[in-house]
């Protein structure tokens, strides 16, 4: 399956401003695209390119004052079926994990798994461990939140979330992360492209995403408490130890985000 993916931002500044743009899909898919989704600009600005401590491609530039817009644009080759989850996914003890891997076992800035410790084994801990558990902690998160775009902002943390029982995407990646961290499994938070490609319509505007990864039996395992179903043509952008780690964009200095487009559409062969 070939899916046109991209994405425009629009904004407007009162004067020069750097700003941090993380767009770009991830390394582990860039085989899959048919053209390199380089970030354009307008008015065109001089971009340098570079991998955060995550591999994560970014782009550092200082946008004109005025309007000035951003934005990728590419062709993604995908298998065109849903998602498989491995049911049989095994849980490891914390003593034989990978190193690289321990990071995401800590708390971070918006998944305090440490406040969520007690709460998340008196929900889980008699699940068994590994996929099961994880997907228990994805049907609870489903189902304690609601997705409200209204009452979303970008300083809720996981705590938060839980109390407050309503999110975004990343609200509900964020509980489901500090979750699985408090029950000693791995997990990274993950941004890029969901469509809804092979969904019966109508269709939702389409929007960035954000789920999780957790690493059981010598890999990582991508789910989504958000959606919480499998579907096709989910491309990565960036993952980290919350959404402080990968935001689309970092500006340093006042600004307007005045428009802003993602498409993720099937194309015919």
């Amino acid at each position: 399956m070939r899916i046109h993916i991209g994405c425009e931002m629009s904004f407007d500044f009162p004067q020069a401003t750097p700003m941090i743009a993380m767009l770009n899909v991830h390394y582990s898919r860039a085989s899959d695209l048919e053209r390199p989704d380089f970030l354009v600009s307008d008015p065109p600005v001089q971009i340098e390119s570079y991998r955060d401590s995550f591999g994560n491609w970014c782009n550092r530039l200082v946008a004109t004052a005025g309007r000035f817009t951003i934005g990728t644009d590419s062709v993604v080759r995908d298998p065109g079926s849903f998602e498989v989850v491995d049911t049989s996914a095994f849980q490891h003890q914390v003593e034989h994990l990978p190193t690289d891997t321990l990071l995401f076992l800590l708390p971070s800035r918006y998944c305090e798994s440490d406040v969520l410790a007690t709460e998340a084994w008196q929900l889980f801990g008699h699940t068994p461990p590994g996929a099961a558990r994880v997907q228990a902690v994805c049907d609870f998160v489903h189902n304690h939140l609601t997705f409200n775009y209204g009452l979303a902002r970008p300083t809720r943390t996981a705590v938060e979330a839980y109390r407050e029982r309503s999110g975004v995407c990343r609200d509900f990646a964020h509980l489901a992360v500090a979750f699985c961290r408090a029950l000693n499994i791995p997990t990274r938070y993950c941004t890029g492209y969901i469509g809804d490609i092979g969904l019966p319509k109508p269709w939702s505007d389409m929007d960035f995403a954000g789920w999780i990864e957790v690493y059981l039996s010598g890999r990582w395992h991508a789910y989504d408490p958000r959606n919480n179903a499998p579907r096709i043509g989910r491309t990565l952008i960036a993952y980290g130890r919350d959404a402080a780690d990968v935001p689309l964009t970092h500006i340093f200095g006042p600004g307007i985000l005045s428009s802003f487009k993602v498409w993720t559409d099937e194309l015919a062969d």
